[in-house]
C-alpha cells in the first residue's frame, strides 16, 4: 500500500469526499474577503485597506474559536471513530460553552471600544474612522460566530460534509449579494460603504446559524443534548484541555503574530497596506486545498486512531505528507498565474500596483511551506493529540525570527517594503525541515479515546 501516492482507491475516495465540501467550504469563506475587498477596492483604497485591518479583530477571535472547534475535532473523530456517542455529546455540549463565552468577549470588545481597537492596526486617521464605523456592526455578528462552528464542526465529523459546504455556501452567497447591495446603494438602499459590508455580514451570519441549528434537528444528525449542556466530563474535560491549550497557544502565537505583520504593513503607508490586503485575499483563497485536505485528512486519521488501527494511520500519514508538497507546487503556479489578473480587479495607485505584484510573488514561494506545514502540522500531528510541536516551532521560527527581522526592517533600518513583506514570510518556508523531522518520530500515532 505504500508504492503509491494514489493506489489505495478506498482511502482516495474517502479523502475526496470530505476534502472537496471542506475546501469549498474555506473557499467561499474567504471569498466573503474576497468579495468585500474587490467591491470596497472599486468604491475606495481607503476603504478597502480599512476593512482589511478592523477584519483582523475577527482573525484573532478565530484564533481562540479554531483551539475549541479544533480540540472538538480532534477527540470527536476518534470517538465517532469509536462510536461513542455519549462522549460526542458532551464534547459538543463543551464547545458550545467555551466559544460562547469568546464570541461574548470579542463581540462586545468590537461594539463598545471599536475605536482602542482600530489604534493598534494603523495610525491614520481616515482608515480608522471607516474601522470604527465596520466594527460597530460587525461585532454583532461575532456574536453567533462560534456557535455556528460549532454545529458545522459536529456536521463534518460525523458524515455531514456536505451539509455543511451547501450551508456555508449559500451563506457567502447571500453575503455578497447583501454586499452589493449595501456598499453601493442599489434597489432604493443609501450608498453606505463599509459599513454595508459589515451588515451583510451580520445577516449572513443569522441565516447561517439558523439553518445549521434546524438541520441538527433532522434524522441522522447529532444535536446538542440540552439535558447535559452544563454537565462536566471530568476525564473528557482533562483530555479536551490537554489537547486544547497547546492548540490555544499555537493559534494566539500564529494569530497575534499574523495581526502584528498587518500591523507593520498598515504603518508603512496606505499603499503598503492597501497593497498588502490584496495579497492576502489571494493567499487566503488559494490555500483552501490545503485547508482541506489537512481537515479531512485529520479526520480521517482520526476515524482510524480511535478505532486502534495504528499501522493504518501511518500509512494514511505517510500519504498525506506527500500529498502537502504536491499541493504546494500546485498553488504557487496559481499564484504566479493570477497576478496580471488580479491587480486588474483593483482601483490602486500605481505605487500601491507595483508592490502588490510583488508582494504576490513572494506569496507564491511562501505558499509551499504554508500548504506542507497546514497538512502535516493542522492535519496529521493534530489528529493524533500532538499539538505542543506548533507552539515551539512558532516560538522559534515565527516569534524568534520573523517577528523580529521584520519590525527591525521596517522601522530601523528602514528595508524596502517587499524586504519587510518578504520577512513576514520566513516562518512558514523556515519550518519545513523541523516538521519532516518530527513527522518521522511518529509521536503523532496515539489513540485519545478512553
Amino acid at each position: 500500500m505504500k508504492e503509491g501516492l494514489f493506489s489505495d482507491p478506498l482511502f482516495n475516495r474517502k479523502l475526496v469526499s470530505l476534502a472537496v465540501p471542506i475546501a469549498l467550504q474555506s473557499l467561499m469563506l474567504a471569498a466573503v474577503a474576497a468579495a468585500d475587498a474587490i467591491m470596497l477596492g472599486r468604491l475606495n483604497q481607503d476603504s478597502m485597506a480599512a476593512v482589511s485591518l478592523a477584519t483582523q479583530i475577527q482573525f484573532v477571535m478565530n484564533m481562540f474559536l479554531s483551539s475549541v472547534v479544533s480540540a472538538g475535532s480532534i477527540l470527536g473523530s476518534q470517538y465517532w471513530g469509536k462510536q461513542d456517542l455519549l462522549s460526542l455529546h458532551d464534547i459538543f455540549n463543551l464547545m458550545l460553552r467555551l466559544s460562547f463565552l469568546i464570541d461574548l468577549l470579542f463581540g462586545l470588545l468590537c461594539i463598545l471600544t471599536p475605536g482602542l481597537l482600530m489604534a493598534f492596526f494603523t495610525n491614520d486617521p481616515t482608515l480608522s474612522e471607516i474601522g470604527v464605523s465596520y466594527l460597530r456592526i460587525a461585532g454583532w455578528s461575532y456574536l453567533l460566530t462560534g456557535i455556528s462552528q460549532c454545529y458545522l464542526t459536529i456536521m463534518k465529523l460525523t458524515g455531514h460534509a456536505n451539509r455543511t459546504a451547501l450551508i456555508s455556501s449559500s451563506a457567502v452567497i447571500l453575503n455578497i449579494v447583501l454586499n452589493t447591495i449595501f456598499i453601493f446603494g442599489l434597489i432604493g438602499f443609501p450608498e453606505m460603504g463599509a459599513r454595508g459590508a459589515a451588515l451583510a455580514t451580520l445577516i449572513s451570519r443569522i441565516v447561517e446559524l439558523a439553518w445549521a441549528a434546524g438541520s441538527s434537528l433532522q434524522k441522522g444528525f447529532v444535536r446538542p443534548d440540552l439535558t447535559r449542556l452544563f454537565h462536566r466530563n471530568r476525564l473528557l474535560g482533562s483530555d479536551f484541555r490537554k489537547i486544547s491549550l497547546p492548540l490555544l497557544g499555537a493559534s494566539l502565537l500564529w494569530g497575534i503574530g499574523f495581526t502584528s505583520y498587518s500591523a507593520i504593513m498598515g504603518h508603512l503607508g496606505q499603499d503598503a497596506a492597501a497593497a498588502n490586503s490584496v495579497a492576502a485575499v489571494v493567499r487566503d483563497l488559494t490555500c483552501c486545498m490545503c485547508n482541506g485536505i489537512a481537515n479531512a485528512g485529520s479526520i480521517l486519521l482520526g476515524n482510524q486512531l480511535g478505532q486502534g488501527n495504528l499501522d493504518m494511520a501511518k500509512i494514511y500519514g505517510q500519504r498525506l505528507m506527500k500529498l502537502s508538497f504536491l499541493i504546494g507546487f500546485i498553488t504557487t503556479a496559481v499564484v504566479l498565474a493570477v497576478i496580471h489578473p488580479v491587480l486588474l480587479f483593483y482601483r490602486l495607485t500605481p505605487n500601491a500596483r507595483t508592490l502588490c505584484a510583488g508582494m504576490l510573488a513572494i506569496t507564491s514561494f511562501y505558499m509551499i511551506g504554508r500548504c506542507v506545514n497546514t497538512v502535516v502540522i493542522n492535519g496529521i500531528f493534530d489528529a493524533g493529540g500532538d499539538t505542543k510541536f506548533d507552539v515551539y516551532s512558532l516560538i522559534v521560527v515565527m516569534w524568534g525570527i520573523a517577528i523580529p527581522v521584520a519590525l527591525c526592517g521596517a522601522f530601523l533600518f528602514h528595508w524596502p517594503v517587499l524586504l519587510v513583506y518578504a520577512c513576514t514570510c520566513l516562518d512558514e518556508v523556515g519550518k519545513i525541515p523541523w516538521v519532516i523531522h518530527h513527522f518521522h518520530k511518529y509521536r503523532w500515532l496515539r489513540n485519545l479515546t478512553r
